[in-house]
């Protein structure tokens, strides 16, 4: 039932265009007109239940660039398995033609130029436009929000996650679930949450207290839609004490707690569910272990991973959707459901061309609103980039080297270090950089820039601990995002070993010396998980340093030589 016809028959209606044409204005006027908001939109009905997944938005109202990892290595059992499958060998393995707007959307090569030719993805006023699209085809579909979406803006932190809550509350959801949203803190989630016109899902929320479900987040909710009755499960973030500050929600326990998924499971098919879906947040290959481990799941909505891939994953009877970031994408699934049973699905992951996708008004208007009181600021242009600047790859980003050439020169420091998350759109060479775009890539809750001394032998500390989080063999243990960036230092990470033997060959750069693990460096950083972290917000620290550059160019980053893949 599953065809890549769906998604990526639109490869073929510009392919030949951008090919001949060259980049520039003349090739994105022609990609435009070969490709037309009707074939994104474009899907044969199925069956009688319909879904629509949306996650890790991170508060992306108005169309952005975003570019898709170069590095996505896999480890264990995942070694080599989609996600982790990267540029030309995705594209060989899906079929997708050089130079399409399947390339474009879901790989990484000749992103500028391509960039050009498509435009931008995203904004939620277009994905309103698909989303209207679908519930006119199929007036029952089921929007479900996958969670990371009240953060990562200028605006999102200046109103506490409010202009995405009442944007997305236009879009009107039937379920979500959560992770980011947690560190606007306990106090100003429960608030939000208790407002919610949906409902608000997360079977693994407990009370730390009591080691209870907490009260304010529902594990489960049921829907009638096709003549079916669907049971949709919520599944936050499980890691939320280890990769963000525990002390922001100190009343909240999390944790993956399949059993109690599987419990759950049993419990609404004894119930009478036709239909079991996931919503969850606990990253790819995570859904695909729980898949393996929890028996009854039909559907699992995948997302923190940001993977987007064309077709779903199947583990035993389980199908696993994985729509993107950002607002890039958009995924229906249609189901054909009887007599308790899944028998059958069609799957089209759409990508949200900005320039080809007309908004809708309605929406545009209410960005608009929430955008106003802010416009000044951010719309200032703090300089240009020569360089093209990402956030995605397994080990670094030009974002991120930036960010740390900043806390270096800005702190006076020897290393410097910027976390590995995977949020954050893209600038193509030639952009102004805006306060705007530096906040989409700094926009948290607690972003104070400290400046510390740490021994050579506990920054290698870090960087295995780090690495653990995310190149251990079980995905249940693995809790963290990409690996930390570091400036100033070089090293050399055999992925293959255990925790403790994967990192070795520690170099400062200035001076080309071997890291003493006894000697004292000063390191800047930012992102503390630690209470009471004090430094400057690190946006004021990579402002300062950009006006300072007037036009950035972030040279190649060949300081971590990785092994073992």
């Amino acid at each position: 039932m599953i065809s890549r016809r769906d998604f990526l028959q639109v490869s073929m209606a510009a392919s030949a265009l951008v090919g001949a044409s060259g980049f520039g204005g003349w090739a994105r006027l022609a990609a435009q007109q070969a490709l037309t908001q009707d074939q994104l939109l474009e899907f044969d009905t199925f069956g009688n239940v319909t879904l629509i997944h949306v996650t890790d938005i991170h508060a992306q109202l108005k169309p952005i660039f975003f570019r898709e990892p170069s590095i996505n290595l896999g480890v264990g059992p995942n070694k080599g398995e989609v996600p982790h499958i990267t540029g030309a060998q995705f594209r060989e393995f899906y079929g997708i033609k050089d130079g399409s707007p399947s390339h474009y959307a879901l790989t990484y090569n000749d992103f500028s130029s391509l960039a050009q030719a498509y435009g931008r993805v995203g904004g939620l006023d277009r994905v309103s436009t698909v989303i209207n699209a679908i519930r006119a085809d199929r007036p029952e579909a089921l929007l479900l929000d996958g969670g990371d979406t009240w953060h990562g803006s200028y605006t999102c932190y200046h109103t506490e996650g409010q202009d995405m809550v009442n944007v997305m509350n236009a879009l009107k959801p039937d379920a979500m679930t959560f992770h980011w949203e947690f560190t606007l803190g306990s106090d100003r989630v429960n608030e939000l949450v208790e407002g919610l016109p949906f409902a608000a899902l997360g079977q693994n929320i407990f009370d730390a207290e009591w080691d209870e479900p907490a009260e304010l987040f529902k594990p489960y909710e049921w829907f009638e839609r096709g003549g079916a009755r669907i049971a949709v499960i919520g599944q936050a973030f499980p890691y939320m004490p280890i990769a963000n500050p525990g002390w922001m929600f100190p009343e909240y326990s999390f944790g993956i707690r399949d059993e109690r998924m599987q419990e759950l499971v049993d419990e609404v098919r004894a119930e009478g569910a036709d239909l079991v879906v996931v919503l969850s947040h606990n990253g790819f290959d995570v859904d695909k272990k729980m898949a393996g481990v929890v028996q009854g799941i039909d559907v699992i909505l995948s997302g923190h991973t940001h993977d987007a891939l064309p077709e779903p994953v199947l583990i035993g009877k389980t199908h696993i959707i994985a729509s993107g970031s950002n607002g890039k994408f958009v995924s229906r699934v249609d189901l054909d459901v009887q007599d308790g049973q899944m028998m059958g699905i069609r799957h089209k992951l759409i990508p949200i061309f900005s320039d080809v996708i007309a908004p809708d008004p309605i929406i545009t208007k209410l960005i608009d609103e929430q955008r106003a009181p802010y416009e000044a600021e951010l719309k200032e242009v703090l300089g240009q980039t020569e360089s093209l600047l990402y956030r995605r790859g397994n080990f670094n980003g030009t974002w991120d080297d930036l960010i740390c050439d900043a806390l270096l020169s800005e702190r006076e420091a020897d290393i410097a270090m910027s976390p590995g998350v995977r949020w954050g759109p893209s600038l193509v060479p030639g952009d102004d950089i805006t306060r705007e775009d530096l906040w989409n890539v700094t926009s948290m809750s607690y972003p104070n820039a400290y400046r510390t001394e740490m021994t050579g032998e506990f920054i290698k500390v870090i960087l295995e601990d780090v690495a653990d989080n995310i190149f251990n063999p079980d995905p249940y243990y693995q809790q963290g995002g990409d690996m930390v960036r570091i400036g100033g230092m070089g090293y050399k990470i055999d992925i293959s070993k255990p925790q403790g033997e994967r990192v070795s060959n520690m170099t400062l750069l200035k001076n080309g010396e071997a890291i003493d693990p006894a000697k004292n460096y000063v390191v800047a950083g930012w992102a503390s998980v630690n209470e009471g972290t004090e430094g400057p917000p690190i946006w004021d620290v990579v402002e300062s340093h950009i006006k300072k550059l007037g036009t950035v160019s972030v040279t190649t980053n060949n300081t971590v030589e990785v092994t073992g893949i």
